[in-house]
């Protein structure tokens, strides 16, 4: 297989690759902004942090993606770890794995605000109660019931759609960082070791060939 052929099929791999990466990225920012704009409705301040981090970093995943620039997508991918580790201690506090509880560690979240998810009091497919006589029944107890789904397992959802899209994300950021290498490294030794023998131009003699000359 000649350079030429070998260039051409690494550039088709890193085409395909880029478009699965784009895909996720875009992808990722809409679920992102739905989550936000349920997490501003409940003001939940930590988790408002950490979205508005997740939509610039895949930003920069975007960027990296689109100007070839590898820097760009290593910021994005150990940020994916990080968005990662934080998800997972969402879906461990909703459903109270362990030690954890989302009523004795409900500050991680609202940051001591005393602020719940929004889809405590408006979850998918609940009746509303009784009006004001339910919602004097705050501290513990939802004023909605009969819920087809429970507001934990939205956030919970939520939370294990987003690992879903990073671990995509992170496996094909890598790959496309590889590939980006590879075609630098390919570029640096079209010339073989030394760069300049394939272009250096021809050299001139100093001795000059002097011809007898006949009269």
């Amino acid at each position: 297989m000649n350079l030429a052929t070998s260039n051409k099929m690494a550039g088709k791999t890193c085409c395909s690759g880029r478009r699965i990466l784009i895909g996720i990225c875009v992808v990722q920012l809409v679920a992102t902004l739905e989550r936000q704009v349920f997490d501003f409705l409940g003001y939940m301040w930590m988790p408002i942090v950490a979205n508005f981090f997740q939509i610039m970093l895949v930003i920069f995943g975007l960027f990296g993606t689109f100007q070839y620039r590898p820097k760009y997508l290593v910021t994005y991918v150990v940020w994916s770890v990080l968005y990662i580790g934080w998800n997972v201690l969402v879906i461990c506090l909703y459903l109270e794995v362990g030690n954890l509880s989302i009523a004795n560690n409900s500050a991680i979240l609202n940051l001591g605000t005393s602020s719940r998810s929004w889809w405590y009091d408006n979850g998918i497919a609940c009746d509303s109660g009784n009006g004001t006589a339910m919602q004097a029944h705050v501290a513990t107890t939802s004023s909605v019931s009969g819920c087809l789904l429970g507001y934990e397992y939205v956030e919970t959802l939520h939370a294990a759609l987003q690992i879903l899209f990073s671990v995509l994300g992170f496996i094909f950021g890598c790959y496309v960082i590889h590939v980006f290498n590879e075609e630098d490294d390919s570029f640096a030794f079209v010339g073989g070791f030394d760069p300049l023998s394939a272009y250096s131009p021809p050299t001139k003699t100093s001795h000059m060939q002097l011809q007898p000359i006949t009269y």
